[in-house]
């Protein structure tokens, strides 16, 4: 083979993946879009999504700024090196990193020092199987954190709340899958797609959950069972309210898939992989002896338009005439700035923010800060950054990650440094929402995933602090215009998240009796 070739075909597939959505995933959205009730928040972020798809094929950027853990899945004809696949593909990751393609994600578990090429102990994750045919399968999936900490497992016979008992059977299964998606609510990006593992142990129950998602999202299940179960679960879970974000809306799941494995007779488990709406995988097939790309996968089907209809257009015209007040914010803010803030409010930042995640949350809980927070906005980011020859920070990709991880750090620093308003995604807890009552904060919920439109709004990187931690832990310093987001947690102790979950919560309770 030429490996050389080979891994200039991989790096295509990482490109490929990261920056361009797969036909399926794209039919899945714009059906969405159509189902969502105009002039609502989840009609806004769905409007927002489908921009920001169209930004990151246009700039060949990433879709999202968390691209993930990189799984590849390959199968070889018999007698292929693999060990010499294993380090091109390596090479291939680690130049696709140098090129702000993928965000360099790859942390040790102890130091907590990030590599900086998304390699390192067992990363990336690749897996190798033989069969007899004539050429190399490669598919790659990157899923990133803020889903993958939604993932969850089931060993039944179990409670579940909402639902009662699930049994060991398929009744059982359907009340854990449902509960997944429940469980979820907006952190995992919603509306999002699901892989549901049965059986096995609990590594390889995972390990045939995440296989699921590498199944088009309009195939067949050919086993009669899985088939009825997975339309039944398309069906209802959208009758939870949960929506594009959270946000409430008619679209919470826009793809399930089931596989079922053997187990043995003491453990049953239930395994679901969970995968946001940025939904990036991708597949060639190889020419064993030129390394070159001889076809792509998941390109079968209908390409997708994302621009607007004639009836979007006239829905969209008649929102605008009553679309609701748009109110401006420029730190440093003042508490009575925020105090006239409430749930559901649409903010538009100009001017600074800062961005935080886990280690600078950490850092500031024990040290001071290393610029004035007072008055000033922090944002839930770890961004995709590229520096020019001029030594010049440029951001490639900047969307929210998930914010509940700061939860036992977030009020505490709000009221030590003076942080008036926090972005992220997904909502936090009852300590935030204390905080933000009692100091006079606020809560703003950006779009999750929506990496390029937020890259947009930033202008101009103006300085950097705490690089040690690295890249997408760092506080970046940000000049922004326009940068839109919802107020979901206001300063007056009430919660859309909160809200949404309990609602959520009594829908689930209508499937609690027997189905199957």
């Amino acid at each position: 083979m030429n490996i050389e070739k080979f891994q200039e075909s991989m790096y295509k597939l990482v490109v490929e993946a990261s920056t361009n959505l797969p036909k399926d995933v794209r039919r899945a959205i714009k059906e969405a879009t159509i189902r969502e009730n105009a002039g609502t928040r989840s009609a806004m972020s769905l409007s927002t999504i489908t921009k920001n798809i169209k930004m990151a094929e246009e700039n060949i950027s990433p879709i999202c700024q968390d691209t993930g853990l990189p799984t590849f899945k390959i199968k070889t004809p018999i007698g292929v090196n693999q060990l010499e696949l294993k380090e091109a593909i390596k090479k291939a990751v680690a130049q696709a990193t140098m090129d702000g393609k993928l965000r360099p994600n790859s942390v040790d578990s102890l130091t907590g020092e990030n590599s900086g090429d998304n390699l390192g102990e067992g990363l990336p994750v690749i897996k190798f199987d033989q069969w007899e045919k004539d050429y190399i399968e490669v598919r790659l999936i990157l899923k990133g954190g803020g889903c993958e900490n939604k993932n969850i497992q089931y060993s039944l016979p179990a409670e579940l709340e909402g639902l009662g008992r699930a049994g060991r059977d398929l009744d059982g299964i359907r009340k854990c899958i449902l509960h997944s998606v429940y469980q979820a609510q907006g952190q995992g990006c919603s509306a999002g797609f699901i892989g549901v593992g049965i059986g096995g142990d609990r590594s390889s129950g995972y390990d045939l959950a995440k296989e699921q998602l590498f199944r088009p999202v309009d195939d067949v299940n050919p086993n009669e069972d899985l088939r009825k179960l997975e339309e039944y679960i398309m069906e209802n879970a959208n009758k939870l309210g949960i929506g594009t974000m959270g946000f409430g809306g008619e679209t919470t799941l826009l793809g399930c898939k089931i596989g079922v494995m053997n187990r043995i007779p003491a453990s049953f488990y239930v395994s679901v992989a969970y995968n946001c709406w940025a939904f990036r995988r991708a597949g060639v097939y190889i020419n064993p002896e030129t390394g070159e790309i001889t076809e792509w996968m998941y390109q079968d089907g209908e390409d997708v338009d994302f621009g607007p209809s004639e009836a979007e257009k006239e829905t969209a015209a008649a929102v605008q005439e009553t679309e609701t007040k748009v109110i401006k914010l420029k730190a440093p803010i003042t508490e009575e700035q925020i105090r006239q803030l409430k749930v559901g409010d649409v903010v538009q930042i100009d001017g600074r923010m800062y961005t935080g995640r886990d280690a600078i949350h950490k850092y500031l809980m024990d040290n001071d800060s290393p610029v004035d927070l007072n008055g000033q906005i922090i944002y839930h980011c770890g961004p995709v950054m590229l520096k020019d020859e001029n030594g010049k920070w440029h951001v490639k990709a900047a969307g929210p990650t998930t914010s509940i991880r700061e939860e036992p750090y977030q009020g505490d620093i709000m009221k030590k440094f003076g942080i008036r308003a926090v972005i992220g995604k997904g909502g936090m807890g009852e300590k935030t929402l204390a905080a933000l009552k009692e100091h006079g904060g606020v809560y703003l919920n950006a779009i999750g995933g929506a990496a390029q439109y937020y890259a947009d709004c930033i202008k101009s990187v103006d300085g950097v602090d705490l690089t040690e931690f690295g890249i997408p832990e760092a506080m970046w310093h940000l000049t922004v215009e326009g940068f839109t987001a919802v107020v979901t947690m206001d300063s007056h102790g009430n919660s859309l998240h909160k809200d949404v979950e309990l609602s959520s919560l009594e829908k689930l309770a209508q499937f609690k009796d027997p189905v199957f």
